[in-house]
């Protein structure tokens, strides 16, 4: 039985909730969004991810109306969305800070909204406590915010965000304020609740690892641009670019020149080195100048040459970084290139097999790394 896949954005026939069409929003003489399409659709859960200052926080306020765009239109179901104010959008915007009323209990600080739209008392207990129960906060509910720990604010934040049942929750940096453990367990419960409200989630981040757990979609954004919109595993296993291979995970990035062969590639790169052969569904012109990216946990180690290995070439143990989970040896070539290798640490206590300064054999398959023009 086929599972039913979530990928809205492969129907043609999908009508998108959010559509930003060729937006661009100035400062002064500084351009913050850069002529900018992109569809967001019903029940998304999508990232928008960049280092500082690449324009992701703009493109959230201008979806909350508390920014106008300079040229082009965002539109929210089908409607231009410029006239409204922020008030009368149905979005709600989650901040990194919570926002949270000191004075006010868990309970009254998730009323606030549903009091200001002076919803009737019955119903607005119902929602309250359906609120708490989907953020697991029931037990909480009479406290005040400084008398619960920092996951359970956020948590309120979220209640309350999600109280007034808006189409469209923007959360920015939500679980920068959290510890690691405690970001990772919130990123699941996000997507839970998330998929149980069947609301649409746009996310705000600058960790790669958040946007590619929870996200069904992540945009990969640099100077106002989005430079490439994909499902986390394409994005990762199939980057259009040297940026987005490099800005997500870590990558051995290989310079060089190419021919085909075939089906396959064959790069000159290195003095002294074998081509690196690969396969490619792109065509490039002979002696193309390529950029050839390969993940280091794609790179086999070994103390001698592997026999039928595609790609295979012998360094030096330059430096070693041990994770607990993983340990990855950063090898040196003869011409002075390091090529990152990882290896997983399955045993509980295990003797490793290379040290500093060893000799050893790196190899990869054909299909293991990816050529970029860009």
């Amino acid at each position: 039985m086929a599972l039913d896949v979530f990928a809205p954005w492969d129907d043609p026939d999908a009508k998108p909730l959010i559509q930003f069409k060729n937006v661009t929003k100035r400062f002064g003489d500084f351009t913050a969004i850069d002529d900018l399409t992109v569809d967001i659709f019903e029940k998304e859960f999508f990232a928008l991810l960049g280092p500082s200052g690449c324009g992701k926080t703009t493109m959230m306020r201008m979806l909350a109306g508390f920014e106008t765009p300079s040229d082009g239109t965002i539109l929210l179901s089908g409607q231009d969305m410029a006239p409204v104010p922020p008030n009368q959008r149905a979005v709600n915007m989650m901040f990194q800070s919570y926002a949270l009323f000191p004075h006010l209990s868990v309970w009254e600080n998730i009323a606030f909204g549903l009091r200001r739209d002076k919803m009737p008392k019955d119903e607005m207990g119902a929602r309250v406590d359906e609120m708490l129960r989907l953020t697991r906060l029931e037990k909480f509910a009479r406290r005040k915010p400084h008398q619960i720990s920092g996951g359970q604010r956020q948590r309120v934040a979220l209640a309350r965000s999600l109280a007034k049942a808006p189409k469209l929750l923007l959360l920015d940096e939500p679980l920068g304020a959290l510890d690691k453990k405690l970001r990772q367990e919130t990123q699941f419960e996000l997507m839970d609740i998330q998929e149980s409200t069947g609301t649409t989630f746009v996310i705000v981040t600058h960790d790669q690892e958040e946007a590619m757990t929870v996200a069904s979609r992540v945009a990969v954004m640099d100077h106002g641009k989005i430079v490439q919109v994909a499902t986390p595993d394409a994005i990762y296993e199939a980057p259009n670019s040297t940026y987005v291979a490099d800005f997500i995970g870590d990558v051995n990035m290989i310079t060089g020149t190419v021919r085909a062969e075939g089906a396959q590639l064959r790069m000159t790169w290195a003095e002294g080195q074998p081509e690196i052969v690969g396969e490619t569904s792109k065509t490039f012109g002979k002696d193309q100048s390529v950029h050839f990216a390969i993940r280091p946990e794609k790179v086999s180690i070994s103390a001698e040459k592997p026999v039928d290995a595609a790609n295979a070439v012998q360094g030096q143990v330059l430096d070693i970084a041990y994770l607990g989970n993983i340990s990855t040896y950063h090898v040196q070539l003869p011409g002075g290139q390091v090529i990152k290798a990882q290896t997983a640490n399955n045993r509980r206590i295990s003797r490793r097999s290379f040290t500093w300064e060893d000799s050893v054999w790196l190899s990869w398959t054909a299909t293991a790394g990816v050529f970029l023009e860009q």
